[in-house]
């Protein structure tokens, strides 16, 4: 059981910032942040989950099967991840890159403390709590003073980190005409080659670098994630899915363009990108992957593309983006939708499991 009880704050920004600092004292967080970034499928501006009560940890096979058990058994919010080579619970298919974080590739958690802003409100929303606690909370959170050297200051930023290339020049060339040989042949349409850039030995601020991050990014879906020694941060401007009773939303993006601080270049770029053939070829295979995912689950003759290739201004590029969604059966199981879905098309390229 739930208790919920809501303040109005003036300061939101103020209070943004303090509700992040007061987090870590925990060892599991989940902060996702809209940045104030509106659209008709908002749901909330900013939400923290803290402290868990119950936890389902776990790599493939199965994987997916637990989480269910999980969700139907605490019947409650739970906020978590999945990692992308869950690929391999769904596919007969393995994964063979050194993997040097460690992190499961399925978490997910039940808190014992939610939070949620929506303008100037903001609600408590706390498993088996007293009034009397959450107030407490309350009045520390905006007591906090937020300063920006405040961020663990025992773990000093090294600068400058070396950050290195897990594939160089050749090597990336050589896989590089290994899939454009397999687009010729008409194996593939469409593919995300990936590779990783990282630093080792050295120590960083997570909460410091996910602000800075935040800073330049100002993202529509902004994560700092914890648990315990594992960390994620995140700007993304993707909606990967969402379900809203019984509705569906998909929004992938395929084709980019930067920002130019003259307004008459910046315009074009945004006007050559919403007429680039290229670009809209790209997003439209992925819509067509996306209303194929969709339809695994959805009422028949319900899958709709709302929105095709339009170009959304973020702070720091224009992206090409559509909305596809669905209706979907009374009682349909979410973590079957994951299952249909998973991973994103625009993660993977077309078709998906090529």
């Amino acid at each position: 059981m739930r208790t919920i009880i809501s303040f109005t704050v003036q300061d939101i920004l103020r209070f943004k910032e303090s509700l992040l600092q007061w987090s870590q004292q925990y060892e599991e967080i989940v902060w996702l942040d809209s940045n104030n970034h509106k659209s008709s499928y908002s749901s909330f501006d900013a939400l923290l989950a803290v402290e868990a009560l119950s936890i389902v940890k776990t790599n493939a096979p199965g994987a997916f099967d637990k989480l269910s058990h999980f969700r139907n058994s605490t019947n409650d919010w739970i906020f978590g991840f999945l990692t992308y080579d869950l690929k391999n619970d769904l596919e007969v298919l393995s994964s063979c890159n050194p993997d040097q974080l460690q992190f499961p590739e399925l978490l997910f958690f039940q808190p014992k403390k939610v939070i949620r802003i929506q303008g100037k409100k903001v609600d408590f929303i706390y498993h088996n709590a007293d009034k009397i606690t959450i107030e407490a909370d309350f009045n520390n959170i905006s007591k906090l003073q937020f300063q920006e050297n405040s961020f663990n200051s025992e773990i000093p930023l090294q600068n400058p980190i070396r950050i290195k290339m897990r594939i160089f020049k050749d090597e990336y060339f050589r896989r590089i005409d290994k899939m454009l040989a397999h687009i010729h042949r008409g194996d593939i349409y469409e593919a995300n080659f990936c590779q990783e850039f990282y630093a080792e030995d050295i120590q960083i601020n997570p909460l410091k670098v996910y602000s800075n991050l935040n800073e330049i990014s100002h993202a529509p879906f902004s994560t700092f994630l914890r648990f315990g020694a594992n960390y994620l941060l995140s700007a993304s401007p993707e909606r990967y899915l969402k379900k809203t009773g019984r509705k569906l939303i998909s929004q992938p993006i395929k084709g980019t363009a930067k920002r130019d601080m003259d307004t008459t270049i910046d315009n074009s770029n945004r006007k050559n990108l919403e007429n680039d053939p290229k670009e809209r070829s790209e997003n439209i295979m992925i819509v067509d992957l996306v209303r194929n995912d969709l339809s695994k689950s959805a009422v028949k003759g319900s899958v709709l593309v709302e929105q095709l290739c339009k170009v959304h201004t973020f702070k720091q590029v224009h992206h090409m983006i559509s909305t596809i969604t669905a209706q979907i059966p009374e009682g349909r199981d979410p973590v079957e939708i994951l299952k249909e879905t998973f991973p994103m098309g625009s993660m993977t390229g077309a078709p998906k499991i090529a």
